[in-house]
């Protein structure tokens, strides 16, 4: 796979953002699923009958060009993946995931800010109030410049800043 964008010194790990290919389109529905389990904690998320969980926006990843997919990798290793897409004029996160084995080590905080250099401009990022590692970290990379908007059902917040 191609690296699109790489961070780390010589001490510490490289974080890269690699572009999700339509071959890895099933590798990419598998992180999914470990997302939307995860994610399940905060927002009820059902189970198929199959005993999956459904993402209905996956195929568009592949085919709207106002969309990206990006594999996070750690030394070269798979560690989880961002989504992206434009909305309303600005990029947004759409959904953005790291793997447990890899959390509370700065690999998000430096994954995130790596997707926002991707686009400079508007960008628009919402969480989940109850995902308090998700305030965090979305806080951490926001510009002192931001607005916050309290979005309702179910509770979330809006970050708008430009990158």
């Amino acid at each position: 796979m191609p690296e699109l964008v790489r961070s780390g010194t010589i001490l510490g790990p490289v974080i890269a953002l690699v572009p999700v290919s339509l071959p890895d389109k099933a590798v990419l529905a598998n992180l999914v699923q470990l997302y939307l389990h995860d994610f399940s904690e905060f927002r009820t998320v059902a189970l198929s009958p199959q005993g999956t969980f459904s993402y209905p926006y996956l195929d568009q990843y592949f085919v709207d060009p106002d969309r990206e997919a990006h594999f996070i990798t750690v030394d070269t290793a798979l560690a989880g993946f961002s989504l992206a897409r434009i909305d309303a004029g600005a990029w947004t996160v759409a959904e953005f995931f790291i793997a447990r084995g890899y959390r509370r080590r700065g690999i998000a905080r430096t994954a995130a800010l790596l997707q926002l250099a991707l686009h400079p401009g508007p960008w628009t990022i919402e969480y989940d109030n109850a995902n308090h590692p998700a305030a965090t970290l979305w806080h951490s990379i926001a510009p002192l410049t931001v607005t916050e908007t309290p979005l309702q059902a179910p509770a979330r917040t809006r970050l708008s800043f430009v990158v």
